[in-house]
């Protein structure tokens, strides 16, 4: 399949819809940036993808001209758009989708990428899934929702109500660390004095050590 597409590349012709419904959901992992970034908004438009297999920046690149491809659709149709996409949503473009209501499954949550599911806070995850929110329980101890919760304080957790637990508790004693005053010009007469006479002291006892 690689060779296939490569082959078709280097042979000039575009990334096209026609294209990209060929090569797939499978194969379109085997692209590179520079191939990922030739993909017009207006041919993604056309087709169905789900980059979830692929890598990070496969994920980047494809949200972001997904985004660019959907943007003029209202809600809840920009959503199933961009759905498969989400995997390479920023954490601020995360927390805009949680004021909408979308109602995201528990698998494209924990699909999300790392940094921005780790940016949003309770309320915003609450939103996000919505009905879907007592399914988070579920995913207590596993990776990426338990590393979330260890991120949140406990109060916040409680608030939504689905029995999470493993945040930060509050009450705890802040130490703080002693701050020394500086001597003042006062308190170094005696140093600078010692300081000053130190030479003599020890040629002194350097003397007293070769006579003995």
């Amino acid at each position: 399949a690689s060779a296939v597409i490569r082959r078709y590349l280097d042979l000039g012709n575009p990334l096209n819809a026609t294209a990209l419904n060929a090569i797939g959901s499978h194969y379109i992992c085997l692209l590179n940036m520079a191939e990922l970034k030739e993909i017009d908004p207006s041919s993604l438009k056309m087709v169905s993808l789900n980059p979830s297999a692929c890598s990070q920046m496969t994920k980047d690149i494809l949200y972001t001209t997904a985004k660019s491809a959907f943007s003029g659709q209202p809600f809840p149709a920009y959503y199933n758009l961009i759905e498969p996409y989400l995997g390479g949503a920023p954490g601020v473009d995360l927390k805009a989708l949680s004021k909408d209501n979308v109602n995201m499954n528990i698998t494209t949550f924990v699909n999300l990428r790392k940094d921005s599911l780790m940016s949003l806070t309770p309320p915003e995850v609450q939103g996000l899934l919505g009905m879907y929110l007592p399914e988070l329980k579920n995913w207590q101890r596993k990776s990426p929702v338990w590393e979330w919760i260890q991120r949140q304080k406990q109060s916040e957790l409680n608030k939504l109500q689905i029995g999470l637990t493993g945040g930060t508790q509050e009450g705890y004693i802040n130490i703080v660390t002693p701050k020394f005053q500086t001597p003042s010009s006062a308190s170094l007469g005696p140093v600078a004095t010692i300081l000053h006479l130190l030479p003599a002291l020890l040629i002194t006892f350097l003397m007293m050590s070769v006579l003995s």
